[in-house]
């Protein structure tokens, strides 16, 4: 028998549902795992440089 729409809405809702918790429950995983580190994998973008960048105007 046919589902009506409110039915099948429902059933796509808790579809949608269970995947934002298995999505949101394996990024609490990896967080958890990283060893209190964030995930990035930029280290140091924001720390002291330990030289002075040099700028050169091209000759030529």
């Amino acid at each position: 028998m046919p589902e009506t729409p409110d039915e099948q809405a429902d059933e796509n809702k808790r579809k949608f549902r269970e995947a934002l918790e298995r999505k949101r429950g394996a990024a609490a995983d990896r967080q958890n795992g990283a060893g209190g580190r964030s995930g990035s994998k930029v280290r140091g973008a924001h720390e002291r440089a330990d030289h002075q960048r040099q700028f050169r105007r091209k000759s030529g």
